[in-house]
């Protein structure tokens, strides 16, 4: 069903679409940055080392990113809600069949392959339709979306430790393999809107990028534009290069931390029931950062790309200090420090990339994007790995993923420069000439 209305409403239905996707998140990313919880009983069942268990969440990660261009090109052909209903059945079917737990072969392929998947094809289309649904609030509506893997993982953190312990790790898998069917119910829920990325003429927004870096809405181009086809050439631009690299070398840290956070407390002797609770703590923190960072950017205070450059910095320094903790308690703070700057990044980082292409490119950018990342989500964890493996200790992994996301920082700053120089470019070239007649009622005279 097509509203008649071209532009976004920003509000309205847009809400549910808001809470769906803001279920979606939940029951995909949530499960993802819980896998830790899982990966000291694989690597116990199955006898290997760090880096050799960290590959499943690596293939999860680096097929999450991999099959979102193809996400977005279906979203082009079919609609959102076809989309993330097919996730949902695929992410089941990588955890029901990781069930049978055969060989880490076999983990790859399905807690990893068809799990990384499902995952995409349900988070790419989601995140994508509240983008359309949103133009004034997008930063706020994204945040909220975005805030439910923050909530579920909250939840998720101690009733996945009680899972493994009642049914071991491999029943935990088919019981969390059910709960995700639920993502097919919020796909039903995502009704297409005209300016979403349907194979039909539409009126389509013209963004312009104000003085405070936030897209707004001056008027509605009212020539019908087809995209039928997925966008390859984005490619080509500068301002899509230097994002793309900074969120390769974000993605080689964002997936670190959580996955070696419950060994590493394991390695400082805290016990079993108080780590589950760190990663309580981290999705608590993490969804005040969220919401709290989607609400300062919804003011337009400050340019989107200058506050992504302050978060990730936070982010980044609390990642090095975060090896210091010795204890439960400095351990827990430590992680709440990371958990909220990471919240404050991830509520805006999507924001920021429909700030550089602008949103008739969107659907296109964010396939493409998430492609591009995929190299750092693929090569960061097992990195991480190995390196924990030479140096025997785990707060290694972390010193590592800080100094990724400080390299990150450098791109962010050449992407603003190079923004504010074709701004002060344009405006040049479309100040008005003066008159050279003396007299203000000659240069009118002339004219009539």
């Amino acid at each position: 069903m097509q509203t008649k209305d071209s532009n976004p409403p920003d509000g309205g239905y847009g809400w549910v679409v808001v809470v769906s996707a803001f279920m979606v998140m939940g029951f995909t990313v949530a499960v993802l940055k819980t896998f830790g919880l899982f990966f000291v009983e694989i690597q116990q069942h199955f006898d290997e080392l760090a880096s050799s268990t960290s590959w499943i969440t690596s293939v999860t990660i680096v097929v999450f990113h991999l099959g979102a261009p193809v996400a977005s090109s279906l979203c082009v052909q079919y609609r959102h809600r076809t989309v993330v209903i097919t996730g949902g059945l695929l992410a089941f079917s990588g955890m029901a069949l990781g069930f049978f737990g055969l060989n880490m072969v076999w983990m790859y392929a399905t807690t990893g392959f068809l799990q990384g998947l499902g995952i995409s094809f349900s988070w790419t289309p989601a995140i994508s339709i509240v983008s359309h649904y949103f133009s004034k609030k997008r930063a706020l509506a994204n945040a909220i979306a975005s805030a439910g893997e923050c909530a579920f993982a909250f939840m998720f953190g101690p009733f996945f430790q009680w899972l493994i312990s009642q049914y071991g790790w491999k029943g935990a898998l088919l019981i969390i393999g059910g709960i995700q069917l639920n993502i097919c119910v919020c796909g039903v829920l995502m009704r297409p809107l005209a300016s979403s990325c349907l194979p039909k003429a539409r009126h389509c927004e013209t963004e312009t990028p104000p003085g405070n870096g936030a897209s707004r809405t001056d008027k509605e181009d009212k020539s019908p534009i087809m995209h039928k086809t997925f966008n390859w050439m984005l490619v080509r631009r500068p301002e899509f290069v230097l994002y793309a690299i900074f969120g390769i070398l974000a993605a080689m840290s964002f997936f670190v931390p959580p996955l070696f956070l419950v060994p590493l407390s394991y390695s400082l002797g805290i016990d079993e029931s108080w780590t589950s609770s760190l990663l309580s703590i981290l999705a608590m923190v993490d969804f005040g950062g969220r919401l709290l960072c989607g609400w300062y950017a919804n003011l337009h205070v400050t340019k989107t790309i200058h506050l992504l450059a302050m978060t990730i910095t936070l982010m980044s320094s609390s990642l090095m200090l975060l090896p210091l903790a010795n204890n439960y308690l400095s351990l827990a703070i430590f992680t709440g420090f990371y958990g909220f700057f990471f919240g404050t990044t991830v509520a805006i980082h999507i924001t920021v990339l429909a700030d550089v292409v602008g949103m008739p490119e969107f659907d296109s950018a964010l396939g493409l994007f998430m492609l591009i990342r995929s190299t750092g989500g693929f090569v960061g964890p097992p990195l991480a790995g190995l390196i924990v493996d030479v140096a025997g200790d785990y707060r290694a992994g972390f010193y590592m993923a800080g100094a990724t996301l400080a390299l990150s920082i450098g791109f962010l700053i050449i992407l603003d420069q190079l923004q504010q120089r074709k701004k002060r470019g344009s405006k040049i070239r479309t100040k008005p000439e003066k008159s050279t007649l003396p007299y203000p009622s000659l240069h009118i005279l002339k004219h009539q």
